[in-house]
């Protein structure tokens, strides 16, 4: 299964700026975690109806509908990935939440 099956490959390049956006915000003092999957996906939304509908020089409910599902995808890419690579640098034995408030 490729991936580009899915998300068109000329949006790849959504993915990594939204993972880079991700980390910048989990930075950023005033937004919560829980909020940045759902800020990522806004990103993605927008990100991928900019250049849907600027490389089909028209706008239908079926470039809006493209667009939209294609920003989803993009943003759930970047938030799966970024998932996978903590995991994998996670230490064994290491718990999620730790108690002593570190």
């Amino acid at each position: 299964m490729d991936i580009t099956n899915y998300i068109m490959p000329e949006l790849l390049l959504i993915v990594p700026v939204l993972w880079v956006i991700g980390k910048l915000l989990k930075e950023a003092d005033f937004i919560r975690d829980k909020l940045i999957p759902l800020i990522l996906g806004g990103v993605g939304i927008l990100l991928a109806v900019c250049w849907v509908v600027g490389a089909t020089n028209h706008f239908s409910v079926t470039v809006v509908f493209t667009a939209v599902t294609q920003g989803i995808l993009c943003a759930g890419a970047a938030v799966y990935g970024n998932q996978i690579f903590k995991q994998l640098r996670k230490k064994e034995g290491e718990s999620k939440d730790k108690k002593d408030g570190n």
